[in-house]
Formats: C-alpha cells, structure tokens, sequence
C-alpha cells in the first residue's frame, strides 16, 4: 500500500451510526462511488442498505457511477426528502 486515501466526511445520521465525523479511507486507484459504498456497508453493517447513501465528490453531489480517485474528499449523507 502507497498509503493514499481519501477523507470521508459523515454527516447526521450517519455520523451517528458510524460513531465519528471523519476518517481518512485507503484508496490506492481509483474507484467508484458505488464501490465505495459497497466497502462502507461491508466495514459499517449499520449502515445498511449503504446503497441509498448519497455522495458529495470534492463539494459537488455524485452518482455511484462518479469516480473517486485518491486525495479525494468524499462526504456521505443520507438522502434528503422534501417536505
């Protein structure tokens, strides 16, 4: 491992379920955001389905099709409904 990573940013709910704000993710090539999900579901069980998180990329709101490359901030959120 080359020691890169991305910084994940939780937020709300899933802050909560996580236990922690922020934590900085391996990531050695880049990825996809549903792959990042699918590995976020798999360390953090409680976050489940992780599928219907959604993703922020560098500030800017992401598709799971969207890829993640190494020195990336990533915030994950809980979809928002409207009201």
């Amino acid at each position: 491992m080359n020691g890169a990573t991305i910084n994940l940013l939780y937020f709300a709910r899933v802050a909560e379920l996580v236990g922690k704000r922020a934590e900085d993710w391996p990531l050695n090539a880049p990825s996809t955001g549903a792959e990042l999900l699918a590995a976020l579901g798999e360390r953090y069980p409680q976050l489940a389905p992780a599928s219907r998180l959604k993703l922020a990329i560098n500030q800017t709101h992401s598709k799971p099709t969207a890829t993640i490359r190494p020195g990336d901030e990533v915030a994950v959120f809980e979809p928002v409904t409207g009201g």
